[in-house]
């Protein structure tokens, strides 16, 4: 298991600014008044998702790896923190959507309802906790193991 603390620590920090980014987009009123600019401005979490990996994998290559590091031990390093998030992604959910921004679920059923996107039975078959739950354990796991693919290719060094 100490093998793998760099990791575990890493997909804890990346759940930690996830709950941190969900608080800012509330602040920010992307979850209810300004919820249209929601689908835009959410993607920028991009940013600090891949410059967790991106330190999570520097800092492997050297602690653990004498700074050499293949592309297979970094993309290997991503996945582990990759499986830390998506183990933690039901409690991540739970917090957002009960803690932070509960009324998320209303507020978007009824903006995508109202730029008739979705009917109303859509709407609340979509966005729920049960559809995010698995949305984000998904997502999570795709993203993450493309990032960690992408980012082992930068960071991999021979001896």
């Amino acid at each position: 298991m100490k093998k793998r603390l760099i990791e575990t620590k890493w997909g804890l920090i990346f759940v930690i600014m996830m709950l941190l980014w969900m608080y800012l987009e509330k602040m920010m009123g992307w979850h209810d008044e300004n919820i249209a600019d929601h689908a835009t401005y959410t993607n920028l979490v991009a940013i600090p998702s891949i410059l967790i990996y991106v330190f999570a994998l520097l800092e492997k290559r050297k602690k653990h790896y004498y700074n050499v590091m293949t592309w297979k031990q970094g993309f290997v390093s991503g996945m582990i923190i990759t499986t830390v998030v998506v183990i933690l992604t039901p409690f991540s959910q739970l917090v957002i959507h009960e803690l932070i921004t509960p009324e998320y679920f209303e507020n978007v059923s009824a903006y995508a309802v109202n730029q008739g996107q979705m009917t109303q039975e859509q709407a609340v078959d979509y966005f729920n906790l049960n559809s995010y739950l698995w949305q984000s354990a998904l997502f999570a796991l795709i993203m993450g193991a493309m990032t960690s693919a992408v980012v082992a290719i930068f960071l991999r060094r021979k001896g």
